[in-house]
């Protein structure tokens, strides 16, 4: 089954789908093994990748490379996070052709004007575009897709801008009219009311998505009581962890000057062989080397 109706089949057979970031594909192996639906392919994460902030200096074809990475690995459907679409409606459904020929699933577009900071980012820039324009870029997307399975996700960011629940709603009306197959719905309060206030207030079909990054509390149980929500994302603690990781060790071994006393703090090699597929590789050249 190709990715896109992978994820169809998910949206429609389970209460709630439940997937993680990622940013290449050895990130993407780790959450598939860990047993989640599906994989982000987070812009936050494939910034920090390259060391760069999370506002739009990564290109589409960066973007584009790193998600194909993830899926060629993987069986899980990959949802990538698209941030603003690259640019205007004719970058959008450029955009989309490079993701479908790509094998990706689905793809999310933020409303905000580009380039873009990260929602969450203190003092940020949160600028909107105006409905019209994003309304053509879900309508765009959706005009550009060959593969009727492939999903169009809109996401409203007016309540990181601070622009209240009476706009977070009237955006996401328009754009589900406009034909986006799913909401997500973001939102840095640590209260979980402001997010449960908009899902009870939610009165279309359209599926809704969450990010509960910055409302850790608000668990999978209670996300599935709403009744609405369709898919949970956990968008980025991979990275972090593996920064938190990263840096504790190569403390480690500078404080030390070298490294005698590493192997119970970290992975053998052999684990990193075991991920990459290399006994498959190995049994396969018994088969085929000749």
């Amino acid at each position: 089954m190709i990715p896109a109706a992978k994820l169809r089949e998910l949206f429609s057979q389970k209460d709630l789908v439940v997937i993680a970031g990622a940013h290449n594909g050895l990130s993407a192996k780790l959450v598939e093994r860990a047993g989640f639906d599906g994989v982000w392919a987070s812009g936050l994460e494939v910034s920090a990748s390259y060391g760069v902030p999370d506002a739009s200096f990564i290109s589409m074809y960066q973007f584009v490379e790193a998600a194909r990475s993830m899926n060629e690995v993987i069986d899980i459907p990959v949802i990538v996070d698209c941030d603003t679409g690259y640019g205007n409606a004719m970058n959008v459904m450029y955009m989309v052709k490079r993701y479908e020929e790509a094998g990706i699933a689905a793809v999310s577009i933020e409303e905000k004007k580009f380039p873009k900071d990260n929602s969450l980012l203190a003092n940020g820039r949160q600028e909107l575009l105006r409905v019209e324009e994003f309304e053509g870029k879900i309508e765009a997307a959706k005009a550009a897709q060959k593969n009727p399975e492939f999903m169009v996700i809109a996401r409203i960011e007016a309540l990181i801008a601070g622009w209240g629940q009476e706009e977070a709603q009237m955006r996401a009306h328009k754009y589900a009219n406009a034909g986006a197959d799913a909401i997500l719905i973001h939102s840095k309060s640590k209260d979980t009311a402001e997010i449960v206030e908009f899902v009870n207030n939610w009165d279309l079909d359209v599926p809704l998505v969450l990010v509960p990054t910055n409302y850790p509390t608000l668990k999978e149980k209670d996300i599935k009581a709403l009744g609405k929500v369709k898919m949970v994302i956990y968008a980025n603690h991979g990275i972090r962890a593996a920064i938190r990781g990263m840096e504790t060790i190569f403390a480690k071994i500078k404080s030390d000057g070298g490294i005698d006393d590493l192997n119970e703090l970290i992975d053998p090699v052999s684990h990193i062989f075991e991920i990459q597929g290399v006994p498959e590789m190995k049994e396969n050249e018994k088969l085929f080397l000749r």
